[in-house]
């Protein structure tokens, strides 16, 4: 259902240094930009995932945003990519049945407090 979505941030450069090295791992890359670098989208085809700086004013809530991998190894790469980037570790990768049996995600905070996953749903 979803086409795509953009978060809000607070240092348009720390966030795409972030974004830039954990979503590597998962296929995801730069493929657009605007205003000078402040605006950027990011996909594998197109761009689904876009940032840009924080200009409505008020308080940031924190948003929990999903990355799909295509296997495990992707979730333990972009887990590690983001610990390398300074990321805080809410929950480190693992299996969660919660979910459903092959459900195995890695969950960080990106520079703006949001909550970043990666998931993947085929069995390990």
């Amino acid at each position: 259902m979803i086409d795509h979505i953009s978060v809000q941030v607070t240092d348009p450069a720390a966030s795409a240094a972030f974004y830039d090295r954990v979503l590597a791992p998962l296929g995801g890359a730069r493929l657009f930009e605007r205003d000078g670098g402040r605006v950027i989208g990011y996909g594998r085809d197109f761009p689904s995932f876009w940032i840009g700086p924080a200009d409505t004013g008020g308080p940031a809530r924190e948003a929990h945003l999903a990355f799909t991998a295509r296997d495990r190894a992707a979730v333990r790469a972009f887990f590690e990519a983001a610990v390398a980037a300074g990321a805080e570790v809410l929950h480190e990768p693992r299996t969660w049945p919660e979910y459903h049996p092959a459900y195995y995600g890695a969950f960080v905070r990106d520079p703006d407090g949001n909550n970043v996953e990666a998931v993947c749903h085929a069995p390990g």
